[in-house]
């Protein structure tokens, strides 16, 4: 089955249009690299051994979407193109409506025309803002979000339940991610942020790689073991194989339907461990310092997946130190 993946040539996207061609699926990247670099493409070309198909286009266009779902006989979309930058998402709201709302509704409308019913979302555990309680289930209330990433992604889901609840044909699972880390084992593939990195880990392996004078932990004061907040870190191919788990599943239901799933790790990591596990891994010191919070930032949040692995047969199979070790050999890979 050829399977449309947008925003293939991101950091989740690539590693798991591998993981699709591993499971014995065509997958075919729509991207219009706004932000990934086309060098992603020779990283998959070397680690599957043949030439991705790809179309340079942008989601939001409409006549490129049904195009490529109508020729290219595409049965199941995983839809990862959207920004994603918490603290960018609060200085430019509009752009981050405009792009990650509107190419879902583009999305949608071109599979209603085009007949295609299977659709995995990528959504986020942001969605459930500043937890209770934890770790937090599918069944953990919605909160408010605390940035406008996380809106464009509770309203994401808000969209596609009424779409199902109205309509008969469509599929959806929507995947809600934890911290995705790591790169694929053979160093070909990885998190490529342009310019400054809004993730950690990427900051991290810059720094001990020299690329940047160091690293800052935002806030030490928060009511966590150490101070620093605490997030549930998945290795960026068990991620990928979770969408391969989730796509066999609404392939294989004949019914209409809309569901969530959490993807982690069911367990949680400070900054600082973080920092000091990829210290140990590597034998590389890290300068970092201590500034404030980050807007957006949410104080703790990791996952129980219970709900994944009973009923899509999926676990998280890399630990935390697999995942920095992965990290690091891309790194060292780019950089030289």
């Amino acid at each position: 089955m050829n399977i449309l993946v947008t925003g293939g040539a991101g950091f989740i996207g690539s590693h798991t249009v591998v993981a699709l061609a591993e499971a014995g699926f065509t997958p075919i990247i729509m991207d219009d690299f706004s932000n990934s670099k086309r060098s992603v493409l020779e990283g998959l070309e070397h680690i599957l051994g043949k030439k991705v198909r790809f179309y340079d286009q942008d989601c939001n266009d409409m006549a490129a979407m049904r195009q490529i779902l109508r020729d290219d006989e595409i049965g199941g979309v995983i839809h990862f193109a959207a920004f994603k930058a918490v603290g960018e998402s609060m200085s430019e709201p509009l752009r981050y409506y405009q792009n990650n709302v509107g190419s879902l509704l583009v999305l949608l409308e071109a599979m209603e025309h085009s007949g295609v019913s299977n659709l995995i979302f990528s959504s986020s555990c942001t969605v459930y803002g500043n937890p209770d309680h934890l770790p937090v289930t599918e069944m953990t209330p919605v909160q408010p979000a605390m940035s406008v990433y996380g809106n464009t992604k509770q309203i994401g889901e808000e969209i596609l339940r009424d779409l199902v609840a109205a309509d008969k044909y469509l599929k959806v699972i929507a995947l809600r991610y934890f911290n995705p880390i790591g790169a694929h084992v053979s160093a070909r593939i990885g998190e490529l942020p342009l310019g400054v990195p809004n993730n950690l880990v990427p900051f991290i392996t810059q720094t001990a790689a020299g690329l940047r004078e160091q690293l800052t932990v935002f806030g030490n004061d928060y009511a966590t073991s150490d101070g620093t907040c605490v997030r549930d870190y998945i290795h960026v191919m068990d991620l990928a194989e979770a969408h391969v788990s989730a796509l066999q599943h609404i392939i294989n239901t004949e019914s209409s339907v809309y569901d969530v799933y959490n993807v982690g790790t069911g367990q949680g990591n400070s900054v600082l461990e973080l920092i000091h596990t990829f210290e140990a891994v590597t034998g590389k010191p890290l300068h970092y310092s201590v500034g404030p919070r980050r807007s957006g930032d949410v104080p703790a949040v990791y996952s129980d997946v219970t709900k994944m692995t009973s009923q899509l047969g999926w676990t998280a199979k890399r630990n935390l130190r697999e995942a920095l070790e992965d990290a690091w050999r891309w790194q060292m890979q780019i950089t030289d």
